[in-house]
Parts: C-alpha cells; sequence; structure tokens
C-alpha cells in the first residue's frame, strides 16, 4: 500500500488533500503533518512513497524540506503545493529536485494524474535499485584469504578517486571483478561502465570499436557510430586484455587519458569525453615495454594504481567459499535444490593444481554437481575432476 504525507499548515487544503487522495483509491495510505519540522520528522521515521508539501509555511518552507529529505532520502518523490504567488519559487524547486507541483486550490485531475506518475516513478527506482543489486551480486568477490582482504581494503581507498587503475594476473583470475567493484562503489556508479575485449577485437578495428568512426572513414562505415569511449562518458571504460592492444591504437589511447579528448576514425573534430579507465592484463607489461610492443608512456598512465589478482593456488584458503558460492549460483541457474560437498571432496579440491584458475574451479564444480552423487564425494572428485 503506497503511503503518502501531506505536508500543509493550512488544515482546510490539507483536509482537501486527504479526503481527495483516500476517496480515489483505498490503496493509498495516507498521513497529514501540519508544518515542514514536523513532516520532516515523519520522513526520518517512516519510508513514504510520496510526499506533497506546500512551500509557504512557518518554522521550515517547503525549498528548505526539499534539501533537506534529498540529503536523507533522495529516492522520495516530492510534489509542491504552490499558492497564486509561489509559481516562480515552485518552478525553482523543479531544478532542486522535486517531481512536480500543483497549484492550490487543486485541481481533482491535476492532482491524481501527478500522484499516479510521480509514484510510477517511485516503483521504477525501487526496480531499478533491485536490478543493480542482482547485477552487483554478479561482481562479488569472495574470499576472506589475506591476498582477498588487501585487494578488498585496496578497492574501498581507490574507488572514490577517479585514478586509473592497472589491474594484473593471470586468466581466470577475475580482474573483471575487481574493475567492477571499483565502479559500483564509486561516484560514477550510476553512469555505466563499458567493457571493451582488446584481445578479441581484430587490430584494424580496434581504433573505430574505441572511438567510433564518421560516414565513409573505410569501406563498412555506411554511418556515423560512436565509440566505446563516448558510450562510457561519465561513467568508466574497462580495457581488458590491454596487452594486446596495437601500438597505434595504444598512442591514440594514450591521448585520450591525456587531454580527455578523442576523435573519430576519418574525422578532424576532437570530442571531450569524462571517462575513468580502468585497465587489465595478463600479461607482463614491463616485459612487452622491453620487446617494444606496449608504449612505457602509456604504462605509466594507466598504472597509477596496481592491483595484482592472485592465481588461485595462492589462496586456497577461498576454496571451501568458492565452492559453496558457485553450487548455490549453479542450483538457482538450474532451478535445483543445492548439493552438497564432503569434507573430504573440498579438501582434495584444495590441493589440486587450479591452472585455469577461480574460471577452471567453477567448470569443475558444475561438472561434480551434474555427474556426482547427491552429496559430492571424493571419489565423485576423483572420477569426475580429474587432470
Amino acid at each position: 500500500m503506497p503511503k503518502i504525507l501531506v505536508i500543509e499548515d493550512e488544515a482546510s487544503i490539507r483536509r482537501v488533500l486527504t479526503r481527495i487522495l483516500t476517496e480515489e483509491s483505498d490503496t493509498y495510505q495516507v498521513e497529514e503533518a501540519e508544518d515542514g519540522v514536523q513532516g520532516l520528522e515523519r520522513i526520518k521515521g517512516t519510508d513514504f512513497d510520496l510526499v506533497l508539501c506546500d512551500i509557504k509555511m512557518p518554522k521550515m518552507d517547503g525549498e528548505e524540506l526539499l534539501e533537506a529529505v534529498k540529503k536523507i532520502k533522495p529516492e522520495i518523490p516530492i510534489v509542491m503545493i504552490s499558492g497564486h504567488g509561489d509559481m516562480e519559487t515552485a518552478i525553482n524547486t523543479m531544478r532542486l529536485g522535486a517531481f512536480d507541483y500543483i497549484s492550490k486550490p487543486p485541481d481533482l485531475n491535476r492532482l491524481l494524474n501527478t500522484v499516479r506518475n510521480a509514484l510510477d516513478r517511485k516503483q521504477l527506482v525501487v526496480e531499478n535499485k533491485i536490478l543493480k543489486k542482482k547485477v552487483s551480486k554478479n561482481y562479488e568477490i569472495i574470499g576472506t584469504s589475506v591476498p582477498i582482504q588487501h585487494i578488498k581494503e585496496m578497492i574501498e581507498k581507490v574507488a572514490k578517486t577517479d585514478a586509473r587503475v592497472l589491474i594484473t594476473g593471470p586468466n581466470g583470475t577475475g580482474k573483471e571483478l575487481v574493475a567492477h567493484q571499483l565502479h559500483q562503489k564509486s561516484d560514477r556508479s550510476e553512469a555505466p561502465i563499458v567493457e571493451v575485449n582488446c584481445a578479441a577485437i581484430p587490430s584494424e578495428l580496434i581504433e573505430s570499436e574505441l572511438f567510433g568512426h564518421v560516414k565513409g572513414a573505410f569501406t563498412s562505415a555506411v554511418k556515423d557510430r560512436a565509440g566505446k569511449f563516448e558510450a562510457a562518458d561519465g561513467g568508466t571504460i574497462f580495457l581488458d586484455e590491454i596487452g594486446d592492444m596495437s601500438l597505434a591504437a595504444q598512442a591514440k589511447v594514450l591521448r585520450a587519458l591525456q587531454e580527455n579528448l578523442i576523435q573519430r576514425v576519418g574525422a578532424d573534430k576532437d570530442i571531450k569525453v569524462n571517462v575513468r579507465v580502468i585497465a587489465a592484463t595478463n600479461k607482463d607489461l614491463k616485459k612487452e615495454i622491453e620487446e617494444g610492443r606496449f608504449r612505457e608512456d602509456l604504462y605509466h598512465r594507466l598504472a597509477v594504481i596496481l592491483i595484482k589478482v592472485p592465481a588461485l593456488n595462492d589462496r586456497r584458503d577461498d576454496i571451501p567459499l568458492l565452492i559453496d558460492h558457485f553450487t548455490s549460483k549453479i542450483a538457482e541457474e538450474q532451478g535445483n535444490a543445492p548439493k552438497q560437498f564432503s569434507q573430504e571432496a573440498v579438501q582434495l579440491l584444495q590441493a589440486y593444481d587450479w591452472t585455469g584458475n577461480i574460471r577452471e574451479l567453477r567448470n569443475v564444480v558444475e561438472r561434480l554437481i551434474i555427474l556426482g552423487g547427491q552429496e559430492i564425494s571424493e571419489s565423485d572428485v576423483k572420477l569426475f575432476a580429474s587432470k
């Protein structure tokens, strides 16, 4: 049942608004407050879905209340109630974050439409938050080992800054999880994180993929196209396997980092972008620099913060937690009850040489769940998880 708070110092207007809302729908739960101070206390103590607030009130006016609520509960839509002489102020409250405003005396249809639209918006915000939580769980870093605790501490320190981060580590260790955690915990989390797998894009197309192109720049360029840097504007771009990027593309990335400017392929006009760059590689970039395959100046631009993700063999204490995590996840995907692993089975998996790291462990756990018994035993591991 949607909860609506009416904040209005004129008792007659307050009663009219409450009566309209309760008579229109028996699903609205309406509460009242006679001034801004009382209203703010109610908002602090209750999760309202909508607030209707007068502008001119004693003790605390509508503008002051709006600013206070946006700091503590920014997701609540607030509709301002304006008298005849308050129209300029009402419009100004929209700039401060009010959802809408209605005039006194309230027009029935205008009021009800505004209330319905505001509640729909609130529902959309709630659903969006739930979806974001589900997405963020996909990028959760599982583990309590010393190396993983160190990485989590680094993320907490670095995420709120705009410092560029270079993530290193073998294939399958979860470098992309670190990148997503850095983005989700940053002030850019409302904007997109755009991933680019530099190893999967042919060298002749990487510049177009990153920076876009104009119509006619090359044979298949039939129309203008924005690149990944533009798509990530305001957010984060994650350049995975950057060690596989061509030297020509490296030069353009370097310029983007130095000047926050890009240029579409075939264009002569600069485009300003506001992007945080996170890069990852499984290669030894210092060795790549020595052999002339990677620019040293780009390396130093990217490696403001270095985060090294350990191989699974270096964090064996986390294997039981990872097994539990993958077991629950796979059961949820398949719609089955999760299976249990015996202590002996877990200990045997901890002793394996995990050359494929976490990616390999996930595949082995799924194989054992499909082929093993109701409880995964040591013999199941020997039979189905053998190298």
